[in-house]
């Protein structure tokens, strides 16, 4: 895709994701790789008796999901000539709604800007992670996207 193809998709929906669900195995993953164990997330008898009525996945396994499995928005904004797409970071994020465990995640990414910089493109995406079944979301975050030319 041409550069300025992608200016004019500013403001506009650029990628919605396949369903993802989120399972037990996967937030035990999640706590053994970064170390917090906490109740809420592996404990699933403790967890069901807790605040939330079942375990639910860590903020930021859900976050960490936009690199991976929820990521469309990097496959729609190819450019043409681009050598490699990197995260280039964060500039807003909030944990609106508990994931329980056994939830199905997608991501809505919005396109909020286009920059441009010395041998890359800057992407600005505000993602919107959405709950199979919630009238709230999951997560918000808005992320930065590096295309290197």
């Amino acid at each position: 895709m041409q550069l300025s193809d992608v200016r004019e998709k500013v403001g506009q929906e650029v990628a919605l994701s396949e369903w993802v669900k989120v399972t037990q195995e996967r937030v035990n993953a999640f706590a053994d790789a970064t170390g917090d164990h906490q109740f809420i997330h592996v404990d699933v008898e403790r967890a069901a008796a807790g605040p939330f009525g079942a375990p639910i996945a860590h903020g930021f396994l859900t976050l960490s999901l936009l690199a991976g499995e929820l990521a469309n928005a990097g496959g729609t904004l190819r450019l043409e000539g681009g050598r490699m797409t990197v995260n280039y970071g964060l500039n807003r994020v909030r944990f609106v709604h508990p994931v329980r465990v056994g939830s199905r995640l997608r991501n809505r990414a919005v396109l909020q800007g286009v920059e441009e910089g010395a041998g890359f493109v800057q992407f600005t995406v505000l993602n919107t992670v959405e709950i199979d079944g919630e009238a709230r979301p999951a997560c918000t975050a808005e992320s930065l996207m590096r295309v290197y030319l």
